[in-house]
């Protein structure tokens, strides 16, 4: 089994139905030893609680963007440990987010402020995946360097069969690897 040791990995949780594999994404890269630390969006809190993963990374959850709790610029703080920052399920309104530089987050302030290798792991309806203004988005993503696990094809949350799957946490995990071992 190959090994994430020494290696910071920053998962950025985006509000959709995919939220629940990123629970199995935290356990294959704490068993790679990586040490991973999860920044959720308020929506993505609505599928899973930050103590779920707080749980299974061993380390504090961070969602609130004005935590008092702490003396430390958490945004940058993670931004500046990080050695990839996974957007995971990256949604939509996220994606739309990131390309235009909005920070209204603490998962969009955070990729914003790294200097970090940006993995964007895409989930959504397909007709919301194949509108031209995602695909737009998407392709200033990819402009500004940051690598895509691109979706698959399956049925999906709505009931229908097409590609907006999130990919299976092995491929994730393996394109994680390959950016930073």
């Amino acid at each position: 089994m190959a090994t994430l040791k020494g290696k910071n990995v920053i998962l950025a949780v985006c509000g959709g139905i995919a939220v629940y594999k990123v629970c199995d994404l935290v356990r294959k890269l704490t068993a790679m030893d990586a040490a991973v630390f999860c920044v959720m969006t308020e929506n993505a809190k609505k599928f899973v609680s930050p103590l779920t993963f707080q749980t299974l990374s061993n380390n504090k959850v961070y969602h609130d963007m004005f935590d008092t709790s702490s003396w430390d610029i958490e945004h940058v703080s993670l931004a500046q440990k990080a050695d990839i920052v996974v957007v995971v399920p990256a949604t939509a309104n996220t994606i739309a987010k990131l390309a235009h530089g909005f920070a209204d987050n603490l998962v969009c302030a955070t990729v914003l402020a790294t200097k970090a290798k940006v993995l964007v792991c895409p989930a959504m309806n397909t007709n919301m995946f194949e509108h031209q203004a995602t695909q737009k988005n998407i392709m200033m993503l990819k402009d500004y360097g940051y690598k895509f696990v691109e979706p698959k094809t399956g049925k999906l949350a709505c009931g229908i069969i097409g590609n907006g799957n999130l990919a299976s946490v092995e491929t994730i995990a393996e394109t994680i690897i390959e950016e930073i071992a």
